[in-house]
């Protein structure tokens, strides 16, 4: 192909001649935030967006992805993922007052991203194809909320796991590409930086749901069963616990109680909370969750209430090559020269692109740009270039280097790379995780 660097020039320079059109499709996500499973109009904005760059766009995949296809000369085929969903948080300013959902999670920016990467790729394939294809997909129900709603899609048949990149994988929707790249946004970066790291948490999701007697709270408290002490005793019993996780495995248990009784003059008869259970390593994950599992229950047993426990399988640990983080990485530093670059071995938070990572090579940097927290009220936007434009150029730019020269590059690290998991493997794996325990 022609020289290279030129190329790149020209593909940052797309990105940043569409700039008014990036901002504007992000900031029709940030406007309408959605939960998981249920970003229909965010899937509807997107499938118009791909539709206008004239490419073949599938929706309704895992009942609201969207899936783009650039198609080149025989080769790899390269994904770029991002996702649909908004997180609850209805602190925010920008929240749905009805839902509480907000986009605090950065995922409108992970889509402009990749959508700034669609008009540049598209545009470059229009002149030179590239030696394989590329694959813009908006994924749903990242964030594993809502587990009990879930749950229910489940029982209804709708869906099979409670997380979008595991139903695609269940559902075969990543048959057929190689390897996989998305970026996310980090919390209090305000500066143009890239984050890049070989590891993040896993986790699995429980409900728990302690029955009671309910009984006249003042008049015969004795004549009930109180749920919600139960509930209190089972948390207290996971705090003792923790002085047992070892650093290594950076195990993180935070529970909520979704229901922590009925009326304040009755003694509640129906309490519910809802956990993860993280940690470094799935061994070290299931080393964890039976001690969770007997706390929980110890809280019952000890005012003689009920204890249901539902465990559902969350997203497994996050697994980079080194290779294809390099590549990310010269390709900010063309894009943005001097940008800050921090290299991290692992990060604590979970994302079910480690589900994708055990199947194929996958890379999630974390990029500048905001500030405040993720999933909190003071998240915002400071430099959208650095946000959003600056990954753009960085997917866009690392897909030219990977399918470029014969797709040399791409092909390399798919024969150095050992999948951890076939995705027949993958699905009976995560199976195994569904359990009801009375």
């Amino acid at each position: 192909m022609t020289d290279k660097d030129n190329i790149k020039r020209d593909i940052c320079a797309c990105i940043d001649g569409a700039a008014e059109k990036i901002q504007g499709y992000a900031g029709s996500v940030w406007s309408e935030p959605e939960l998981g499973f249920k970003e229909t109009k965010t899937a509807a904005k997107t499938a118009a967006f791909f539709r206008g760059l004239g490419l073949p766009t599938e929706e309704g995949l895992a009942l609201t992805g969207v899936r783009a296809r650039l198609a080149g000369n025989a080769g790899p085929t390269v994904a770029i993922f991002g996702e649909l969903d908004a997180i609850g948080c209805p602190e925010a300013p920008s929240a749905n007052p009805e839902t509480g959902a907000a986009h605090v999670c950065g995922h409108f920016l992970q889509l402009g991203a990749m959508m700034g990467a669609a008009i540049a790729l598209s545009e470059l394939y229009r002149k030179e194809k590239l030696d394989g294809n590329v694959v813009f997909f908006a994924v749903p129900a990242e964030e594993y909320v809502e587990i009990a709603y879930r749950t229910r899609l489940r029982e209804e048949g709708k869906i099979f796991f409670l997380s979008g990149k595991g139903e695609l994988i269940y559902r075969g929707e990543l048959a057929g590409i190689d390897m996989a790249m998305m970026i996310h946004s980090n919390a209090y970066s305000p500066e143009p930086s890239v984050y890049i790291g070989k590891s993040s948490n896993g986790f699995i999701g429980k409900t728990i749901r302690y029955i009671g007697k309910e009984a006249h709270a003042a008049a015969a408290p004795h004549e009930g069963v109180n749920a919600l002490n139960a509930a209190m005793l089972g948390l207290a019993g996971i705090h003792a616990l923790r002085e047992t996780f070892r650093d290594e495995d950076h195990i993180r248990v935070h529970p909520v109680i979704t229901k922590g009784g009925d009326l304040v003059n009755s003694v509640p008869a129906d309490v519910r909370l809802e956990t993860y259970v993280r940690g470094k390593t799935m061994e070290a994950i299931e080393a964890t969750h039976g001690k969770v599992d007997r706390a929980l229950r110890a809280g019952g047993d000890a005012v003689g209430a009920k204890t249901v426990i539902n465990t559902s399988p969350g997203m497994l640990p996050l697994v980079c090559p080194e290779e294809l983080n390099d590549i990310f990485i010269q390709n900010a530093e063309f894009a943005h020269p001097g940008i800050k670059v921090a290299r991290i071995e692992h990060f604590s938070g979970s994302t079910d692109m480690g589900d994708v990572s055990h199947l194929m090579p996958a890379i999630h940097p974390y990029i500048g740009g905001v500030t405040g927290a993720l999933h909190g009220r003071d998240f915002a936007v400071t430099d959208f270039a650095a946000a959003c434009l600056l990954p753009a150029k960085a997917l866009a730019l690392s897909v030219v280097d990977l399918l470029a020269d014969g797709a040399g590059a791409a092909k390399k690290i798919i024969a150095d790379h050992k999948p951890l998991l076939t995705a027949d493997e993958y699905v009976a794996k995560m199976s195994l995780y569904f359990k009801e325990e009375r």
